[in-house]
């Protein structure tokens, strides 16, 4: 599918899912520029900046300041790179102090491997597992701070 098609597909799609208001998956809403700890209410400032066409978009992304108390904390994660991804992904991150950040956030260096972040459960044991392939640094950095607790 060409550039163009796709997106004028995934336009059609998002006007579809507007008109029966359900909510967006965190991948279309990464997508549309939106955060995935985006709040509710932070929507209701766009008409402050002439942005009023993003609220229905940004009300299909956000979540409700309650929900975002009970979010799921992982009990640490496992960032798996081959040392010739570094550059597409977060040379910056990984090379930086920012995995220190992180309570039980381990860099793994995999000969061949696309980047990949591990959340592990209590147990230690891979609770979830996602390509973060063309994630860049912030992207890398926001969702560890949404998924593990700070040191």
């Amino acid at each position: 599918m060409s550039g163009e098609v796709y997106l004028l597909w995934l336009l059609s799609l998002l006007q579809t899912l507007s008109v029966y208001g359900a909510e967006l998956s965190s991948e279309a809403c990464r997508e549309l520029g939106f955060s995935s700890n985006l709040l509710c209410s932070s929507c209701d400032l766009l008409g402050e900046f002439s942005l009023t066409k993003l609220q229905p978009d940004c009300r299909q992304c956000c979540q409700q300041e309650a929900q975002m108390e009970a979010r799921k904390l992982y009990a640490g994660a496992i960032l798996e790179v081959h040392l010739s991804h570094l550059c597409f992904i977060s040379s910056a991150f990984v090379r930086s102090d920012k995995p220190k950040m992180f309570k039980g956030l381990q860099i793994k260096y995999v000969r061949g491997s696309d980047p990949v972040l591990k959340l592990l459960d209590d147990n230690g044991n891979i609770a979830e597992e996602l390509s973060i392939l063309k994630w860049n640094t912030d992207s890398v950095e926001e969702f560890l701070s949404e998924k593990l607790d700070r040191i």
